[in-house]
């Protein structure tokens, strides 16, 4: 997936996911300039933060799709 996927997948904004793609808060890889997103540890990413306190990075906007 791309970032701006990922921002769409997630219902957040593309600059959050770019930041945390840099500090590593979500799994990403960069491929030359781009960084690029496996859909698959990006679900296991948002069930891990299912159980973080509210106001810690990765929590806030994230949907589940239920």
């Amino acid at each position: 997936m791309t970032l701006k996927e990922v921002a769409e997948y997630l219902h957040l904004n593309e600059r959050t996911i770019y930041k945390w793609a840099q500090d590593g808060t979500i799994p990403a890889s960069k491929l030359g300039s781009t960084w690029r997103f496996r859909r698959s540890e990006i679900d296991v990413w948002v069930e891990q933060r299912k159980n973080v306190p509210s106001g810690q990075p990765g929590q806030g906007g994230v949907s589940n799709g239920s």
